[in-house]
Formats: C-alpha cells, sequence, structure tokens
C-alpha cells in the first residue's frame, strides 16, 4: 500500500524563513553549543521506518537527542494513510509508537518538509545522524498506450481517499461503472478491491473516511477482476488476504482453474513461508467448496476475480475519445520463472482502471544520492554517505508489510548506534536550524487525535478523521 509519512511534533524557535530553503545553515558558534554532549540525532519521516528506528536508537543511546521531522501535521504514515480501515488489529502498533514519542529526549515537528521547511544540508550540519524515512508517495507507471485515459489512475488514490490522506479527497473515482480492473496481485490491490466490494453497513464500523463511504452510495460495481502477469505460484497478497477475499459479504471469488492445473505439482515445493497461502489458493481455484459457502456464493450479486497471466497491452477510449471503455490483455505463458506473452489477447470492458504495480520515493532534497531508475535513495545497508542513513522504503523500495519494516529499521537504527561509538562533535541539533513557525507538536496531534474520536463518537465510528492540512491547523490553533 502507498506509503505516505505522518506528522509529528513541533517546537517553536530560532528565527522566521520563508518556504525557500535557507541554504545559510547551523546558524551557531561553537560557545553556543548545548552542554548536553550526547549526540543530536535527526528522523526525517515518522511512519513505521522512523518510528522504528528512533526507538531503537533511543533505547541504545539514552544520551542521545532525537528529533523527528515529518510533512504532515499528523504522525504514523503507512499505518495512519496505507493500512485499511477494516484491519485495525495491523494499527496497533501505534500504541508502541506513542510510547516512543513520549520519551524525554525525542520532540516531534509535524507540517515539516524536507525540501520545503528544511535542507539535508541544514540538517547534516546540525546533526551528528540524519535518518530518512519519508517513504514512497508516488505510483509506479505502466507506460503503455492509453495511460493518459480518463478514468485510468492509481489504486493509491483509492487508498488515500478511503484513509483521509489530505489532498486525496477531491480525486475522481469513478464507480458508475459494473466493473472495475485493478492491474495487480498483492496486498493493496486486494485492499481496494475489497473496499470497493465491502457493504457500506460494515466499513461504517471503522475509521473509513465519510468521502469514500459516499462514493459507494452510488457505486454501480459489481465485479473487480484483479490482473497478473505471472501464474498462480507468484501472486504477492499474503494468506490473511486471500481469507478475506473468500469469505466477502455478498461477493463471489472468480478463478480460472485452466490457470492453475499447469502448476498443481509445484504447490509442495514452494517454500514454507509461503505454502500455506499458495495453498489455500489452490485447494479454492480447483476443488469444490464447501455446501454451506457454495451455497453462499451462489446467492452473492458481486465478484472479486482473479485472472493470471495476463499483461496489459493498451486502455480503449469511449466514444468521447477521453475516457477508458476497455482494456486489452496479452495471454502469457510460463517458460520456467521466464514469463512469455503469446499473440491471443483478450479485452474488458471497464469504466475504471486502477493501478497498482508498486511505488517509488522522490528525491526529496536535491543534494540526497538517488536511483530515479529504482526510486530509491542511494545505500548500502541503510548507510548513504558519512551521517546520513535511509530507512523504510525510501531504502528499499516498497516491499513486506509493517513487521518487515520494523526489522529493517532496527537494523538501520544499529547502524546509527554502531557509528556513533566512533565519536562525534558537538553539534547544535534543533537549535542551529532555521524556525519553523507552522510546525505542530505532539501535544497538537492530541488535540487531533481528541477531536477526530469525539467526532467519531457522534456518528457511532471509532474516529472521523480530518483530512485536509488547513483544517487541520485551523482546529489546532482554535
Amino acid at each position: 500500500m502507498h506509503r505516505v509519512s505522518g506528522g509529528v511534533f513541533a517546537r517553536l524557535c530560532g528565527s522566521r524563513i520563508s518556504n525557500q530553503l535557507n541554504e545559510n545553515v547551523c546558524n551557531y558558534s561553537r560557545s553556543l553549543v548545548s552542554p548536553q554532549n550526547g549526540p543530536k540525532i535527526a528522523v526525517v519521516g515518522a511512519g513505521p521506518a522512523g518510528f522504528y528506528a528512533a526507538q531503537h536508537i533511543a533505547q541504545a543511546r539514552p544520551d542521545a537527542t532525537i528529533d523527528i521531522y515529518e510533512k504532515l501535521p499528523v504522525p504514523f504514515g503507512l499505518v495512519r494513510f496505507g493500512v485499511a480501515p477494516d484491519h485495525p488489529d495491523v494499527k496497533k502498533c501505534i500504541s508502541t509508537f506513542n510510547k516512543t514519542a513520549e520519551l524525554p529526549n525525542i520532540t516531534f515537528y509535524g507540517n515539516t518538509a524536507l525540501g520545503r521547511d528544511i535542507s539535508l544540508k541544514q540538517l547534516k550540519q546540525c546533526y551528528n545522524s540524519v535518518l530518512l524515512s519519508y517513504g514512497a508517495e508516488e505510483d509506479q507507471r505502466l507506460g503503455i498506450p492509453g495511460e493518459h485515459l480518463k478514468n485510468v489512475t492509481a489504486a493509491r488514490s483509492v487508498v488515500s481517499m478511503y484513509n483521509g490522506l489530505p489532498g486525496a479527497q477531491g480525486v475522481e473515482i469513478n464507480l458508475d461503472t459494473e466493473t472495475v480492473v485493478i492491474i495487480g496481485i498483492g496486498n493493496v490491490a486486494v485492499d481496494v478491491a475489497r473496499l470497493i466490494l465491502t457493504p457500506i453497513d460494515v466499513l461504517r464500523k471503522y475509521d473509513t473516511t465519510e468521502d469514500w463511504l459516499e462514493k459507494l452510495r452510488s457505486s454501480r460495481v459489481k465485479r473487480v477482476v484483479l490482473i497478473g502477469r505471472r501464474g498462480p505460484l507468484n501472486i504477492s497478497f499474503t494468506v490473511k488476504e486471500l481469507r478475506e477475499m473468500l469469505k466477502l459479504e455478498n461477493v463471489r471469488p472468480v478463478f480460472h482453474k485452466e490457470q492453475y492445473l499447469p502448476f498443481k505439482e509445484q504447490v509442495a515445493k514452494q517454500e514454507r513461508g509461503r505454502k500455506r497461502v499458495i495453498e489455500l489458493l489452490f485447494k479454492s481455484a480447483l476443488t469444490e467448496p464447501e455446501p454451506e459457502t457454495a451455497e453462499r456464493w451462489a446467492r452473492a450479486e458481486k465478484e472479486m476475480e482473479l485472472k493470471l497471466l495476463r499483461s496489459p497491452l493498451e486502455f480503449l477510449p469511449g466514444r468521447d475519445g477521453k475516457s477508458v471503455e476497455k482494456i486489452k490483455l496479452a495471454v502469457n505463458v510460463m517458460k520456467g520463472d521466464t514469463v512469455m506473452e503469446t499473440k491471443e489477447t483478450e479485452e474488458i470492458e471497464t469504466g475504471l482502471v486502477l493501478r497498482s504495480i508498486g511505488y517509488k520515493s522522490i528525491q526529496a532534497d536535491k543534494d540526497l544520492p538517488f536511483n530515479d531508475k529504482k526510486g530509491v535513495a542511494k545505500n548500502v545497508d541503510g548507510r548513504v554517505s558519512e551521517g546520513v542513513y535511509a530507512a523504510g522504503w525510501l531504502a528499499t523500495g516498497p516491499r513486506g508489510v509493517i513487521v518487515d519494516t520494523m526489522g529493517t529499521a532496527f537494523k538501520i537504527g544499529a547502524n546509527v548506534v554502531a557509528d556513533l561509538e566512533k565519536g562525534h562533535k558537538e553539534n547544535p541539533g534543533r537549535s542551529g536550524m532555521p524556525s519553523l513557525p507552522k510546525s505542530t507538536s505532539w501535544k497538537d496531534w492530541r488535540k487531533l487525535e481528541k477531536i477526530e474520536m469525539e467526532a467519531g463518537k457522534l456518528i457511532g465510528r471509532p474516529k472521523e478523521k480530518i483530512t485536509s492540512v488547513s483544517e487541520m491547523l485551523s482546529k489546532i490553533q482554535s
């Protein structure tokens, strides 16, 4: 799913600066250095990678001062804006992040963007270590004809809308169609399909935004088709996602047996970590369901279809020449691990196509060594350059789930700690940085959180998310 960092805390100090970056960095002299001798650490990005890395560093170096800078006024990144609303258990890690944020040596600065309010050059001169973990906020494109057509967009747009990412609520998502096609077979693709097909009354139990529920009220969607270019041994979703697909209320899963039979003998050879989901997928596709399940699927009015061994070739417009009406697919075969397109093609009529083929990071600061092709910061084991590190999807690309992010963030945090053991200068940290007059604090976030939860109680929901930065700042100031 789309990784956008959540916001963080703020302490107001220093001189006023404009939105243009002030390249006169670290306005301090050695005589003004804080008497605190511990290292100064800057973390950019308050999503899971940033919080987990900060947690590890704080535990290993209680003498360190850690400042977390975040683009948005609110925290938690991928957990708040990427995890599906109907997966509240996944969000329980927020309790750990809260404990980390409230440590006495950690301060958060929200509404503060790298490349806009602060620069990497400033951070490097004012802090002993700079850890960048601002995630991946752009989606990969297919690069095929017709991708510019209206109603061909990123699955990230849907994720952002139902999760309340600021700026996403005005995006047009056309559900005035019977068929939606999603290119991709990972967890994000399955999440989006499920959130399109799940009954409104079910979604209202969670913190789904009212904007998304309003979209669903006028939806005509009866069928969602997920497209994968490889075979059933190469699906990317987890067993949890598959089980939810099979149990979804009023939805019948559709598999194509001929896409599974050639690979049946290889199921037993799958590695242990993937074997459960592969076995369940093949069982669901090749065996008759239990009578109760068969009856439920027969009554279902909607379908979630998994169409494998297909590659998108072209998006075709309707009569207006502007909006997508069909997607043309190549039929593939597998030769060992290689995917080969055949001359056979097929078409699906659709009024909405969503890309879910991965995300990439952006070069938020011109001084950050960056691999444009891969969309990641150049790094070796998280080390970018002396004193500069990258963690999370900015370092690895979009892979794994939150527990994977935790593991890699701990490793990068350990690298930061190990490098600090070699000694460090008495850098000023936050006191040497420019003023941040519009930043938000952890106290500000707690105020917004309380407002969201109280608003949710009025409508019988866990919370009603505030979905615009301007409204967030207005409520903080009120």
